[in-house]
């Protein structure tokens, strides 16, 4: 299961239906107890993300992709050691294209620094992107198809996409699938909304110590949650409060080590040695808040965009 991934912010190019794009996202969260296997010791994970995509229509049938996205995760990464920082930003750019009334792709280059930010060097880049292919089964109904990869520490990493995206006719229940990404299943009640979601998280990042070989982390973790959501200002401004279980895990190793090629959940030709304890999953807790934009109307290009 280690493999699973994804950028945290990218559900706005895995999914089209509803008639609106979430032009900024942000979170903030804690786990309560994380434990060093085989060592007493243990630490939590605090982190923060935060992300803007700003579409820019280029036509009827074209539209241009472009934002950043930045997350922060705060733990110890050895038992006992201090805490560490570790960074991810990343921009985006790429097109968004409807090509008939039920085929659309979205093609989004993922250029990224990923580190804890100490001595920065073109070590710390990596490029990564995603392609959709989606189809309009009807007006409720919508299937994707895809793969995303990227450069990491460890390797290359890839994977495929398969999903849909389910709006009920009263809608208020939306199913959102992403496979083996994501996945989010909600029913609205007024200005509240109840839900439960999946995201799969994968991703690297440079660690420099002082008079110490340069390492790296690998982060994998499955998480699982309910959340409760505030719907505010007409549904342009969501609240959202997340409870569940994220299976975290830092794994280091010396810079250069690295495994043939990951897929999805797969790992080839991995024999590289583990520096640290793995460490156990644990609760958590996370707010999130969200800026919707409504488009409304008919276009094209509105529907190839929009969530």
């Amino acid at each position: 299961m280690k493999r699973f991934l994804l950028l945290t912010l990218l559900f706005p190019f895995l999914s089209s239906a509803q008639e609106y794009v979430d032009l900024f996202r942000m979170g903030y969260g804690q786990t309560f107890n994380n434990n060093f296997e085989g060592v007493d010791s243990s630490t939590n994970v605090t982190f923060f993300d935060a992300g803007l995509t700003f579409p820019v229509v280029l036509n009827e049938n074209h539209a241009l992709i472009t934002g950043a996205d930045i997350s922060i995760n705060n733990v110890q990464l050895f038992p006992k050691a201090v805490r560490t920082n570790l960074y991810s930003t990343n921009l985006k750019l790429g097109i968004a294209s409807t090509w008939s009334e039920k085929w659309s792709t979205t093609i989004v280059l993922l250029p990224k620094i990923a580190s804890d930010y100490k001595n920065i060097s073109g070590d710390d880049f990596y490029m990564g992107g995603i392609a959709l292919l989606k189809l309009k089964k009807n007006e409720n109904l919508k299937y994707r198809f895809g793969v995303y990869a990227s450069q990491e520490a460890f390797g290359l990493f890839t994977t495929p996409i398969l999903g849909w995206y389910y709006l009920s006719p009263n809608k208020c229940f939306e199913m959102d699938m992403s496979l083996p990404i994501s996945a989010d299943v909600s029913y609205k009640y007024g200005i509240t909304t109840i839900g439960v979601d999946y995201f799969g998280i994968g991703r690297s990042y440079n660690v420099h110590y002082k008079n110490s070989p340069t390492l790296y982390a690998d982060l994998s973790s499955l998480e699982f949650a309910g959340y409760l959501q505030f719907n505010a200002l007409e549904e342009s401004v969501l609240l959202r409060a997340k409870l569940g279980y994220s299976s975290n895990n830092y794994e280091m190793y010396a810079k250069g080590d690295k495994m043939d090629l990951g897929v999805s959940a797969f790992s080839f030709g991995d024999d590289r040695t583990q520096l640290n304890p793995s460490l156990n999953g644990g609760f958590f807790l996370k707010f999130e808040a969200i800026y919707r934009f409504h488009i409304g109307g008919n276009s094209k290009v509105q529907n190839s965009n929009n969530k």
